[in-house]
Parts: C-alpha cells; sequence; structure tokens
C-alpha cells in the first residue's frame, strides 16, 4: 500500500472493507449485492425452467438484436477508445506508477503472472473458435469481412486478420481498463477490491451506497451470464471431442456429465485459493496449450508458418477499416460478428478484469499494460495462424471433413482439422484435457471475482462462499443445456450482450475515474 494518503485514500472516507457484511452459516456476504444478486439468478433459473427455451430464446434474441442494431456504432467506438486510451497510457508519464506503491513487489513470477492472464482471459475461446472463426470467414459461412469474395486469396489473409481484430488488442484493452482500473484503486488507494471502488472519485461516498450497490450487482451478473455460456460451449466442445475420439454418444447427458466433472474440480481449486488452485492449473494450462501448438506446428509445419505473416499483414492493414462502424457494405457480418464480440467481452470484463487484479499487484502501470495488451495479441497471433492456417489449407486442397463439407459443426471444427493431421487421436485426446483445464480455470477464477464481489470487496471469502458460487456456475449451465442445449446457451450469450450494453457505459466512466485517481498519485 502507497504511504501517500490523499482525498481518494482509504482514511479519509468512513468506509470499512466489509462493513455492510452479514455473517451467517459459515458465510460472510455484502448486504444486499449477495441477497439481490442471488435472488436475480435464482429468478431467471427459475423462469427458464417453467418457460420453454425456444421462448426464451426468442425474447432475448429479439432484445439482443435490437441492441446490437441500435447500439453497433457506439460499441465500436467504446472499443477504439480503449485501446488508444491503453496505449495512451503506456506511452505518458502515469505508466512509471507502480502498482501497490513504490515499494510493492510481485507476489507471482513473470511466467506465472502472464499463464493466468491468459488462461482466465481467453483459453476456452481460443480453443473453441480458433478454426472455426477463421474458416467461416474463409468459406463465407456467415458473411465474409469487408464484403470480400469467399474463397480468394483476398479472403484468406483478411479471414486471418478479421480474426485476430476479434481476439487482439480490442479485447484486451478492454479488460486492461477494468483490471488496471481496480488494481490501482485496491492497492494504491486502499479501497475494496469492488468494482464500486473504481468510481470512489466521481461519486465520493455515495459508492458505498446504492449507486455502488447496483454497479457491483450488474457485475455479478454480466460475469455469472458469461461463465455459464462458457461452460455451455466448453462442455458441447468436450463432449464432441470425446464423442468424436471415443465415439461416446455426444448428447445432453455427456455435456451434462462434464460440466458436473468440471464443476468438481473447480470447487477443489476455489478451496485451495489463488496459488494452490488457479495458479498451479494456469502454469499446466499453458504447458500443454504450448505442447500442442508445437506440435499442431511442426506437423503442417508450411501451412502454419508461412500464414503468420499473412496473419500479421492481415491484422495491421485492415484494423482501420475493420474498426470503423460507418458505411459498411458488410453490415450484417460486423453485426453479426464484432458487434456481438465487443458486447460479449464487455459482458466479461468485471470477473477477467478483477482476475488480473488480484494477481497484479507490485507492476508498474507500464509493465502492466503491455503485459496485457500485447503477450496475448503476440500469443494469439501464432495460435490462430497455427490452427487457422492449416484448417484454411485444408479447405483450399480439400483435404479431410473441413476440405470436403466446410464449417459443418462448430464444437467438432478443431477435432476435424487434427483427423487430417498424422497422430489425429493423441491431438484430439491433448485438446479434450486441454478444454476441460481451461475450463477449470475459468470457473475457479470466476468463482474467486464472484467472492470478492458479493463479500464486500474482501478477497478471502470463507470456503462455503467460495463452494456456493463454483457449484451455482455450474448448475446454471446444467440447467439450461439441460432444458434446451444450444438454444438455451443462444439464449444465455444473449443475455451477456444484454448486460454489456449497460456496463459499456460503466467502461467508458471508469476512464475518467482512472484519470481523475492518477492525477492525485505521487509520482517517483
Amino acid at each position: 500500500m502507497s504511504e501517500h494518503h490523499d482525498k481518494y485514500s482509504i482514511d479519509n472516507t468512513d468506509y470499512t472493507v466489509g462493513q455492510d457484511n452479514v455473517q451467517k452459516w459459515g458465510f460472510d456476504v455484502h448486504n444486499p449485492v449477495f441477497g439481490i444478486s442471488a435472488g436475480l439468478i435464482a429468478l431467471f433459473l427459475v423462469a427458464t425452467l417453467i418457460s420453454d427455451a425456444e421462448t426464451a430464446k426468442t425474447t432475448l434474441n429479439g432484445i439482443k438484436n435490437d441492441i446490437i442494431n441500435n447500439f453497433d456504432g457506439f460499441f465500436m467506438w467504446s472499443a477504439n477508445l480503449f485501446v488508444l486510451f491503453c496505449l495512451a497510457l503506456i506511452v505518458s508519464p502515469y505508466g512509471n506508477i507502480r502498482l501497490g506503491g513504490n515499494d510493492a513487489r510481485p507476489s507471482h513470477s513473470r511466467i506465472s503472472w502472464l499463464a493466468m492472464l491468459f488462461a482466465a482471459g481467453m483459453g476456452i475461446g481460443l480453443m473453441f473458435w480458433g478454426v472455426a472463426e477463421p474458416v467461416a470467414y474463409f468459406t463465407g459461412w456467415y458473411e465474409t469481412p469487408l464484403g470480400v469474395e469467399a474463397n480468394t486469396p483476398e479472403a484468406a489473409k483478411l479471414a486471418m486478420g478479421a480474426t485476430m481484430f476479434h481476439w487482439g488488442l480490442h479485447p484486451w484493452a478492454i479488460y486492461a481498463v477494468v483490471s488496471l482500473s481496480l488494481a490501482f484503486f485496491c492497492y494504491n488507494k486502499g479501497l475494496p477490491l469492488s468494482i464500486r471502488s473504481i468510481f470512489y472519485p466521481i461519486l465520493g461516498d455515495r459508492a458505498w451506497g446504492w449507486p455502488g450497490h447496483i454497479i457491483d450487482i450488474l457485475a455479478v451478473l454480466a460475469t455469472l451470464f458469461g461463465l455459464a455460456t462458457s461452460l455451455g460451449l466448453g462442455a458441447q466442445q468436450a463432449a464432441a471431442g470425446i464423442n468424436h475420439v471415443f465415439g461416446t454418444d455426444a448428447g445432453i447427458g455427456l455435456q451434462i456429465g462434464v460440466i458436473t466433472g468440471v464443476t468438481l474440480l473447480a470447487v477443489i481449486s476455489v478451496v485451495r485459493g489463488i496459488d494452490g488452485g488457479v495458479k498451479l492449473l494456469s502454469n499446466v494450462n499453458m504447458v500443454i496449450a504450448f505442447v500442442l501448438l508445437v506440435f499442431v506446428g511442426v506437423v503442417g509445419f508450411a501451412a502454419a508458418f508461412g500464414n503468420i505473416p499473412n496473419t500479421v499483414m492481415g491484422y495491421v492493414e485492415n484494423i482501420i477499416p475493420l474498426s470503423n462502424p460507418h458505411g459498411r457494405e458488410d453490415e450484417t457480418w460486423m453485426h453479426g460478428w464484432t458487434v456481438f464480440y465487443w458486447a460479449w467481452w464487455i459482458s466479461w470484463s468485471p470477473f477477467v478484469g478483477m482476475f488480473i487484479a488480484r494477481v497484479s499487484e507490485g507492476r508498474t502501470i507500464r509493465e502492466f499494460l503491455i503485459a496485457v495488451l500485447l503477450i496475448p495479441t503476440i500469443v494469439t497471433i501464432f495460435w490462430m495462424s497455427i490452427y487457422g492456417g492449416i484448417a484454411i489449407e485444408q479447405v483450399i486442397d480439400k483435404v479431410g471433413v473441413l476440405g470436403e463439407k466446410g464449417l459443418t459443426d462448430v464444437p467438432l471444427a478443431m477435432f476435424q482439422m487434427f483427423e487430417a493431421l498424422p497422430m489425429s487421436q493423441v491431438l484430439s485426446f491433448i485438446a479434450i484435457v486441454l478444454v476441460l483445464v481451461f475450463f477449470i480455470t475459468s470457473s475457479d477464477s470466476g468463482s474467486l471475482v464472484i467472492d470478492s464481489i458479493t463479500a464486500g470487496g474482501k478477497v478471502d471469502a470463507p470456503v462455503p462462499q467460495r463452494i456456493f458460487w463454483a457449484t451455482i456456475e455450474g448448475a446454471i449451465a446444467a440447467a439450461l443445456v439441460w432444458i434446451g442445449g444450444t438454444q438455451a446457451i443462444e439464449a444465455l450469450q444473449a443475455g451477456a450482450v444484454s448486460t454489456g450494453l449497460p456496463f459499456t457505459f460503466v467502461l467508458l466512466l471508469m476512464c475518467v475515474s482512472l484519470i481523475l485517481g492518477l492525477r492525485t498519485e505521487p509520482r517517483s
């Protein structure tokens, strides 16, 4: 904690961490954030269980489409602004400020820290979309970026550029705004590790009242929706892979079995805490992911590594046209992919942002932003180039299932790409393990985040509380798969986009509040 105190320090607000908490049944919960969040989630589950999935899907999809059609420019410009904001902070004098004060030192090695950033932030998504998304753009599965003609050399380059656009600087800038704001106000100003604390410069002591409650409840709901959807998608992909390798039925029974198994392992990990659970799993994760990436890269060497310059140039040349929402001929593609993704990342930002903040004390703002923005983008360039490059090559050469039929089954796409490579069974088996471990790290890091928000910013919530949230996440995902499978997951995705809209306003205000806070910090 910094020895410097100023008007945003905890010394000058009457609030103490956990002062509104209620201790009962082994829980230590913030009143009313915990009660209202849990109540709304229970209401959502009951409403989903008693209504048919088709009605829920139609209603939520209607809301989602209205939001995407009416707020496309708002989402696009906000995401651009977050990238510029982070790049400006990197080169500004504020970059020298150390999170936690001049004497603070990191509690995790740089490798472990980067592994945790990546595993919590994107792992499961890269496994799910690493093959499917580049192939979708190349073949025009659902429109093509910038209206390029499908199945042409230009389409191949643009497919890689557009995929990187969705997984590169923009999403990580969204995460960086939230994580940096949380880390700064927690470690440098001594405020609780909760989303409301970021707004202390704007709201003053009202941050501890209803305006703060609403911000935190919104963060809990956005996190749970994002996580439950991720668990549902991960279950579909793991089940598809298990079916592919072992021939078992990939139906609802197996998907629920996967969710149950993952939730049990996530509970064990959550009980062990960050060092014994998430950190250990993230490090294991990165080793497996690296081995798989190198193996696939070596097997498909020419297509994989020859595609890296293609991906980089496709990204650099098209980042500005893809960032501009005005006068687009490919509006349907932009709405279906980019705007949806931006809303999606924003609804995930409280979860990933708070998790990154928890493991980042002791870094300077410059080191923090370079690591959070640039390192994952570079890793993703390699990941997408290798997986997407080999898959597009298979389509061009008409090799394997992807080559013959194109993109027919998104959860299976990666396994279909492996099928045309040597040792495909081994690759598929490693990939299933990786999906499951990414799955567990997403679930347990998400549970730790929700614990903190619903415990009034306390970092070490009691064990029963950690178990409660990890179990609830699994229960929501299982219930949705049970009632409607894919339809229910789509309904939940629509819910995540709906929470993304109000949260975009929250993020924009966050940038203002962070600058107000940074201006009061003595610089060394």
